[in-house]
């Protein structure tokens, strides 16, 4: 992760410059495929690339063997209202799985680039059951989740949501779209009261009236922690019951609450 630190010169003046104290998306993803034998895939933002910043990730990824992807623009910096990219850089999802395509197809932004190779990525995209914030309904958001699907995605992670009925009206949409390829639910444990009000805030989701309620009764993060468990834990056996594909957990760092709910369903 790269950090900015200001470093004073002789004159007084503060020269800011830009560091990475820890390894970066490639590094990590390496250790994780060669040193731990566990299938890496990374996300690869719009956001903070140029087109040749990111084909260079692409390729190196490659390399390394891995094989899976996922497409996202990515937010909007600190301090800006809207998503800006960087110059040369692609502008929303759409734009980043057609590069990511074209060199599937061996087609490099340097058309004159010879002997070029193809690359074998498994793209996925983001999915909004609740519609992304931006759109201005779920239906013209799915006719955009359709256009990322057609410009080469292969499957298809939602946002977290805490409603399964949510998550199967969203599936029947996207089917009725014409939208044919996998769907996985993302799943994330609420686990303090305080994300209530966070959760939605942040990722644009409801949370049902009766998780609500339960996690108000509770006296400590403590048992929010076991009723947020536990309600994740009956939506992840539902969806397994009704055949989703995979389950995608959302650790946010809290590893321990997913090993907790993956222990209770597998």
């Amino acid at each position: 992760r790269e950090e900015t630190v200001y470093k004073r010169l002789p004159n007084g003046l503060l020269q800011e410059k830009v560091v990475r104290k820890r390894p970066g998306t490639v590094g990590i993803c390496a250790s994780l495929m060669h040193r731990y034998q566990t299938e890496a895939v990374p996300h690869v933002l719009c956001g903070g690339f140029s087109k040749e910043e990111t084909e260079n990730v692409l390729i190196d990824l490659n390399f390394l063997g891995i094989e899976n992807v996922v497409a996202l623009r990515g937010d909007q910096a600190k301090g800006e209202s809207y998503f800006t990219p960087k110059p040369d850089g692609n502008n929303y999802a759409i734009d980043l799985v057609k590069q990511i395509n074209d060199l599937n197809q061996g087609k490099y932004l340097d058309e004159d680039l010879q002997n070029t190779m193809a690359t074998d990525f498994c793209i996925g995209v983001a999915g909004y059951p609740e519609k992304h914030f931006e759109a201005p309904s779920l239906n013209i958001d799915i006719e955009h989740l359709k256009a990322k699907v057609d410009a080469g995605a292969d499957y298809i992670v939602t946002q977290l949501f805490f409603d399964n009925s949510k998550f199967f009206a969203f599936v029947d949409k996207c089917r009725e779209a014409g939208i044919t390829v996998p769907i996985v639910p993302g799943l994330k444990p609420l686990v303090t009261k305080r994300q209530l009000s966070i959760l939605p805030q942040i990722f644009h989701v409801d949370i049902p009236d009766t998780l609500a309620i339960e996690v108000l009764k509770c006296k400590d993060n403590a048992e929010v922690r076991q009723v947020g468990i536990e309600w994740c834990i009956q939506q992840s056996k539902e969806l397994k019951d009704a055949g989703v594909p995979v389950l995608h957990y959302y650790s946010m760092g809290k590893s321990k609450n997913i090993y907790e709910i993956a222990s209770a369903i597998f």
